[in-house]
């Protein structure tokens, strides 16, 4: 194990209460949002949590992965969808880094003789 996901979860999100504390209208703002994301109805919870891990495996993002692992169990996501949904994410990852390697050689080619 990488780490022990469950205090780090835990840890985090208590440090982002203490910022919910200095910084109040902004977490107000955040929750207004994450409140119109959830309740929009076309895509059920499951699924928008498969699509927020996806994002966090691209964004390297290790406070996302633990919650949204966390919530994709909770709304029933398996083990195996989330492995699917993932793999989608590093499936995208390599066509970004494609797309990246012909701007590299784009630039080469475009150098100053």
């Amino acid at each position: 194990m990488f780490l022990n996901w469950n205090e780090y979860r835990s840890s985090l999100l208590s440090v982002i209460g203490k910022f919910a504390k200095m910084q109040p209208e902004f977490m107000k703002g955040l929750a207004q949002m994450d409140k119109g994301v959830s309740e929009h109805g076309h895509l059920d919870a499951k699924t928008r949590e498969l699509i927020s891990l996806a994002v966090a495996v691209t964004t390297r993002c290790d406070g996302c992965l633990a919650v949204h692992v966390d919530a994709a169990a909770k709304h029933g996501a398996t083990k195996e969808e989330i492995a699917e949904a993932l793999s989608v994410a590093i499936h995208l990852n390599t066509g970004a880094a494609l797309v990246y390697t012909a701007r590299a050689l784009d630039i080469y080619d475009n150098l100053p003789q």
